[in-house]
């Protein structure tokens, strides 16, 4: 679940980041944590830990 969930998110950053959202409200920052989760989200789903 935590899987599906770090992915919607994912996609909602990288919408909100190429419409300029997160540029004019200074979020950039968002972007890599969204990469940071969902790398992270990966390696422990390879685990298999989650």
């Amino acid at each position: 679940m935590v899987f599906y969930i770090v992915y919607i998110a994912s996609i909602i950053t990288l919408i909100l980041h190429f419409t300029g959202f997160l540029a004019r409200r200074n979020m950039e920052w968002a972007v890599l944590v969204a990469a940071i989760a969902l790398f992270g989200v990966n390696i422990l789903d390879y685990l298999s830990i989650i």
